[in-house]
């Protein structure tokens, strides 16, 4: 009878070991994945209601950035003219949001603010150029024909253009893609 109670308590102990391991591995592994995640989201948001796209195999930003469908982007909160938010991005190893489509804000839809992007007109070329010099694509902003040749652009997370003295103080955007080199 007491080789029975032993085998009973062994087997017990070992039953309770395995449960145990079981919940260390996965305690480990959800605190692994929140580190992650908090790596990945940033510090300082603009709006109550971002959500950064998830499941993402890009690298983190760095503190009082926005991660966002593998790129960076430094959302202001200080409002500078054109010219200033421009200056400063370049001090910062970056320059003035280039949109790609006129949803690539869409991450930010609760912000009502107005944002200075690196869209001007260049009385040169006579068109508008972003700040790499390429041309504005024509599907971007449809109307883009009645935008005053001596003004900036500003942007909204709606997808709204409007075309302001460079002047005008407004707030700024600018990105880097986590996919260059020398970032980290």
């Amino acid at each position: 009878m007491a080789v029975f109670k032993t085998t009973l308590w062994r087997l017990i102990s070992g039953t309770l070991g395995i449960i145990c391991l079981s919940l260390m591995a996965t305690l480990g592994i959800l605190l692994k994945n929140s580190f992650t995640k908090l790596r990945v989201e940033p510090a300082y948001t603009p709006g109550p209601n971002i959500e950064l796209q998830k499941d993402s195999d890009c690298c983190s930003c760095h503190e009082k950035w926005v991660g966002y469908g593998c790129n960076c982007y430094f959302i202001s909160r200080e409002e500078k003219t054109w010219n200033e938010s421009r200056h400063f991005c370049a001090s910062q190893k970056s320059s003035l949001l280039q949109l790609q489509n006129r949803d690539e804000l869409d991450f930010m839809s609760s912000s009502q603010h107005f944002y200075w992007i690196g869209l001007s007109y260049s009385e040169e070329h006579a068109a508008w150029l972003w700040e790499n010099g390429s041309a504005l694509s024509q599907y971007l902003f449809p109307s883009f024909e009645t935008f005053k040749p001596k003004n900036c652009i500003a942007f909204n997370s709606k997808g709204n253009a409007l075309d302001e003295s460079c002047e005008t103080k407004n707030r700024y955007i600018y990105k880097v893609s986590l996919c260059c080199p020398g970032w980290s």
